[in-house]
């Protein structure tokens, strides 16, 4: 809501309005005085008593009669409690007043947790906000944080993350409706999303259409390899591209239908039987040493999202940000082509 919050609105109940419940006659007559907000922020508001009906204060699922006196006084966004780092700095690749999209490098951890208070993403762009300045006030709005997510003030902004190790491309949202709308897209599939990996072994092209799920034996990891029926699985979907064939290894293009936690790492590692080289989680040490020591030297898994496209929820233009291989995974990519040309010399 931005420059709003302090603002009192009364606005009276018509016939054309829809009056069946009052949440969504809130979100109604702010999108039509031009304060459009999501109705998870308006149902905070009316739990908080900030919406009455002809002064009194009144359950959201209530209908509302025509000629009704609506008081609406918005209620502050919830701020996240991460204090700004600067010190976390930040490779924005575009910025404007709705959201931004950044270059993730691998070892940043996106938001706060346990055993990572300090040093997030999320305290970076904290940081961010402060330091953009009166001059880009339209820009410096506070993160918004997810008021249906318990923990949504310590991911303020976040519709979707990254691995610790994983680097690349991701979308933060600056306003609660953009928030709203990037996890619709995400939702319904409607983002394009593509990663590079380095695997180890020879891919070959397939679409992998599986159930995803804790596994039962280890809380820190994923499988693809659960029963139908068993709780807590969903579908992911991931298709994979040979790109290059290397020494021992290949170069791949997955590409996301889904958005599960570890999918690509699962599905090439547990489907494909290519795990991604470094990949201490989910692959297995090389038997070859001249691999074994590359995936060493990594000390990640070798995967980086690379492109990264959606409709712009504000403006409606189709946008899309690709990032280069950062510099250790292109180390390793030359070296693993100079040992294939070797190879066949």
């Amino acid at each position: 809501m931005g420059d709003h919050e302090d603002h009192e609105l009364e606005i009276v109940a018509t016939a054309a309005d829809p009056r069946r419940r009052l949440d969504l006659l809130v979100v109604h007559l702010l999108e039509r005085a031009g304060q459009p907000t999501t109705r998870a922020e308006v149902h905070r508001w009316i739990e908080l008593g900030r919406v009455r009906v002809d002064g009194e204060t009144s359950r959201r699922a209530r209908s509302v009669p025509v000629g009704a006196r609506l008081t609406i006084r918005p209620a502050p966004p919830l701020c996240s409690s991460a204090i700004p780092d600067p010190s976390v700095r930040l490779d924005i690749v575009h910025e404007d007043e709705h959201l931004l999209v950044l270059n993730k490098p691998a070892g940043m951890v996106v938001h706060p947790a346990k055993g990572h208070r300090t040093g997030t993403l999320v305290h970076g762009l904290l940081a961010h906000q402060h330091e953009s300045g009166p001059e880009r006030a339209a820009e410096s709005l506070p993160l918004p944080s997810d008021p249906r997510d318990p923990d949504g003030h310590l991911r303020p902004g976040i519709v979707h993350r990254l691995d610790k190790d994983t680097s690349g491309l991701l979308v933060v949202a600056k306003t609660p409706v953009v928030r709203e709308a990037l996890k619709a897209l995400f939702a319904t599939h409607d983002i394009e999303r593509s990663y590079t990996a380095i695997v180890v072994g020879r891919a070959v092209r397939a679409r992998y259409d599986t159930l995803h799920g804790r596994h039962p034996q280890s809380r820190t990891r994923f499988t693809s390899k659960l029963a139908a029926g068993r709780r807590g699985t969903r579908r992911a979907i991931t298709t994979v591209e040979p790109s290059e064939r290397l020494a021992g290894a290949t170069l791949v293009r997955c590409r996301l239908e889904t958005g599960r936690t570890h999918q690509i790492r699962v599905h090439l590692a547990e489907q494909a039987e290519t795990p991604i080289l470094g990949d201490r989680l989910y692959g297995r040490e090389p038997a070859d040493p001249d691999l074994r020591a590359l995936a060493k030297r990594l000390g990640r898994q070798a995967l980086h999202a690379s492109t990264l496209g959606f409709v712009h929820p504000a403006t409606q233009q189709l946008v899309r940000w690709q990032s280069p291989l950062p510099r250790d995974m292109h180390d390793a990519l030359e070296q693993l082509r100079a040992g294939a040309t070797r190879a066949s010399t």
